[in-house]
Order: C-alpha cells, then sequence, then structure tokens
C-alpha cells in the first residue's frame, strides 16, 4: 500500500472519531458504517443482528445482511408468505410471527429467538 493512501485511510479514522452513544449494541457493517435496526436475541445467548440494506415503503426489511459472527454473515431476503414472516440466505434462514422468532442454522439445528428493533 502506497503511503500516501496509508495517511488518508488514517485521517478519515481519526476525522470519524469513535462509535455513537446510541450504538452500543451496533456491529460494524460491511461498508464501514453502523447497522442499526433488527436483532435476533436466541435463547444460546448471542445476538445476531440484521442490517437492512432495501426497505419498503411500508417499513419492512426486503434484503439486508444477518451476521452471524464478527467476519461471517449472510444475504438475507423476505420470502412472502400468508402470515407471519420468513427471511431466507444461503444456509441459515428464519421465521416468525410478531417477535417471535425460530433461527434455523441448515437442517438439523434451531434456535429460539426473540426479535428486538433498536
Amino acid at each position: 500500500m502506497r503511503p500516501g493512501r496509508l495517511l488518508l485511510i488514517v485521517a478519515t479514522i481519526l476525522v470519524a472519531g469513535p462509535a455513537p452513544a446510541g450504538a452500543g449494541g451496533s456491529l460494524l457493517a460491511g461498508a464501514g458504517g453502523y447497522c442499526a435496526g433488527v436483532t435476533l436475541s436466541c435463547e444460546d445467548g448471542r445476538t445476531y443482528p440484521l442490517c437492512p440494506i432495501a426497505v419498503s415503503d411500508r417499513g419492512e426489511i426486503v434484503t439486508g445482511h444477518l451476521n452471524l459472527s464478527l467476519r461471517r454473515g449472510t444475504h438475507v431476503r423476505l420470502v412472502p408468505m400468508g402470515v407471519g414472516y420468513r427471511y431466507i440466505g444461503r444456509g441459515v434462514w428464519f421465521e416468525g410471527v410478531r417477535n417471535e422468532v425460530i433461527l434455523y442454522f441448515g437442517k438439523y439445528r434451531s434456535l429460539a429467538c426473540s426479535m428486538v428493533r433498536e
């Protein structure tokens, strides 16, 4: 990396400063911004943030990025259902009604979660 480019990156970090006080439970999104919105709080004691990418006119998250760990996540999209909702991604999906959610990791592993809106 060229020294000028490194200096630009360091200056950008210094100007941006620390995270805002309201972003306490938020994780960094892939593009360097903060992820706020919906979090799945599961029975295994972990939380999985859902970072919205596209939101409908009615305020529904149409597509998003589900953060499974600090360096791993997956793109999920809303699938129309009669009652409730379902978001599917590669190897993972979750479905529910209101705030009660079941998060599936493949065919044989599932967790009961609750959806928390920030």
